[in-house]
């Protein structure tokens, strides 16, 4: 192979201050279970800017983020059977895993035994850094790129690939999605608005609560919440005492969790996948009615393909703010500031030049 190794446009950040400018660098050639693709969208995580300002302390300069890419296959290795040129693609958080432990063997590589290979600021087998999608083309192992539906836009399915899973996954993994059950959600940003979205898609009777009560009208009637309460608001927190079978906390600003956990009817579950600086709870909330607390981070591969066909299959689309990549610094500070309804995805195809 290797017929298309050419220079690959990014922006990426070169220190700290996590500012992203133009930069040029190579990709691997095309090997035999390879899928490279041109990336046409990628959408904004908040990890983008923890490793472009080095908040997790192991980022190697210059950095490109980027783990919610979508795309069109340009060119596939002589090996790979499940893609050919001109079909959408995405690809998630990570590009590799081991492939022969127990969770890679069931397709739940995110907790591979030997670490996943993350899409960016990661050593790759080849030993180069990877570099992810705020680039004009990435070259992936055929086993991580996902089949996007041709009915389902790009665009929505960018989002999907991080933030979607993210509540996707644990959903799936502890029964959410049984007709009449009721789910809380806390925060209402990239991940809470999916879970939100999911919830409903489910039959769930969702609720969910937010610290400001600006964003009520469009919890209730853009994404379909049946109830929505403010979390600082205790007569209203204490009247719905033992009514959730399901809590999915993606607030990442730090905030209590006796007055939810007290919200969970016997043996429910509040699964966090936000990020506060500390998780404390009195061991009574736990204890009495058997409660269970889990977390949760990405998900396998399995999950992630039947998600994005869920998605397709029933009109699930996230809530997105398209950009060109010239306004990609403006948009990391504005997501840092919780001011984006309610996920940005970049138009790389249309502004990466």
């Amino acid at each position: 192979m290797g017929s298309i190794s050419e220079n690959c446009l990014g922006w990426a950040a070169r220190d700290t201050s996590g500012v992203l400018s133009p930069y040029n660098f190579i990709r691997r050639d095309t090997g035999p279970d390879d899928v490279s693709l041109t990336i046409t969208h990628c959408g904004i995580c908040y990890a983008d800017v923890a490793w472009a300002k080095n908040i997790p302390r192991n980022t190697i300069y210059p950095v490109v983020p980027g783990h919610e890419i979508v795309g069109i296959v340009r060119e596939v290795g002589s090996n790979v059977r499940r893609f050919k040129v001109g079909d959408h693609v995405g690809v998630g958080p990570y590009v590799n895993s081991c492939k022969t432990c127990e969770h890679c063997k069931i397709r739940e590589e995110v907790h591979c035994d030997a670490e996943t290979t993350h899409t960016f600021n990661s050593v790759d087998e080849d030993g180069t850094i990877t570099r992810g999608g705020y680039s004009s083309y990435i070259v992936v192992q055929e086993g991580y790129v996902f089949k996007i539906p041709d009915n389902y836009s790009l665009i929505s399915a960018a989002p999907l690939l991080c933030a979607g899973i993210t509540v996707y996954a644990p959903m799936m993994r502890h029964k959410m999605n049984e007709p009449g059950k009721s789910l809380g959600v806390i925060g209402l940003g990239g991940l809470g608005h999916l879970a939100v979205k999911f919830g409903k898609a489910f039959g769930l009777h969702v609720t969910v609560f937010s610290t400001s009560n600006s964003k009520k009208d469009e919890a209730l009637n853009l994404l379909g919440a049946d109830k929505f309460i403010i979390s600082s608001d205790m007569q209203q927190m204490e009247s719905s005492a033992k009514s959730l079978d399901f809590i999915i906390d993606t607030a990442s600003g730090d905030h209590p969790f006796d007055p939810y956990m007290a919200l969970l009817k016997p043996s429910g579950v509040l699964v966090l996948v936000g990020f506060p600086s500390e998780v404390k709870f009195n061991p009574m909330s736990l204890l009495a009615g058997s409660k269970v607390i889990s977390g949760s981070v990405a998900g396998g591969t399995k999950d992630m393909q039947e998600m994005l066909d869920f998605c397709a299959a029933n009109n699930i689309h996230p809530e997105v703010e398209v950009i060109p990549i010239q306004y990609v610094n403006v948009a990391l500070e504005r997501m840092e500031n919780r001011d984006v309804k309610y996920r940005f995805v970049i138009d790389i195809a249309n502004s990466l030049k």
